[in-house]
């Protein structure tokens, strides 16, 4: 049966603090990559108010089966309160691809 592949976000006001957060997702090979996508606009209510700030999103590819060791370390790692946290089923790809991200979010040795 073919790994279950998903696609998970988040956003972070820096891009530095971007860069840590799928560097150190790879590293732990909770995720096979990430991207970091070119700054946007994010408009939010927040404690009442309405607000807007510049943001960078990391989309990490993982398996369903790493996605709560990833959700807890972006949880742990990331410096909001209430960081976005979104995931997206994959239906479909390359069957290469797809097992490629398996293969390199399996943990490793110890």
């Amino acid at each position: 049966m073919p790994p279950v592949i998903v696609v998970a976000q988040t956003t972070v006001d820096d891009e530095d603090k971007a860069t840590a957060l799928a560097r150190g997702a790879v590293e732990a090979r909770l995720a096979a990559c990430a991207h970091i996508d070119a700054p946007l606009t994010a408009v939010y209510r927040w404690q009442g108010a309405v607000e807007t700030a510049r943001e960078w999103r990391v989309s990490y590819k993982t398996t369903a089966a790493r996605l709560p060791d990833l959700a807890a370390w972006v949880d742990r790692e990331h410096p909001y309160d209430v960081p976005e946290w979104i995931t997206l089923s994959v239906t479909g790809g390359s069957e290469a691809y797809l097992t490629w991200v398996a293969e390199e979010t399996k943990p490793a040795d110890p």
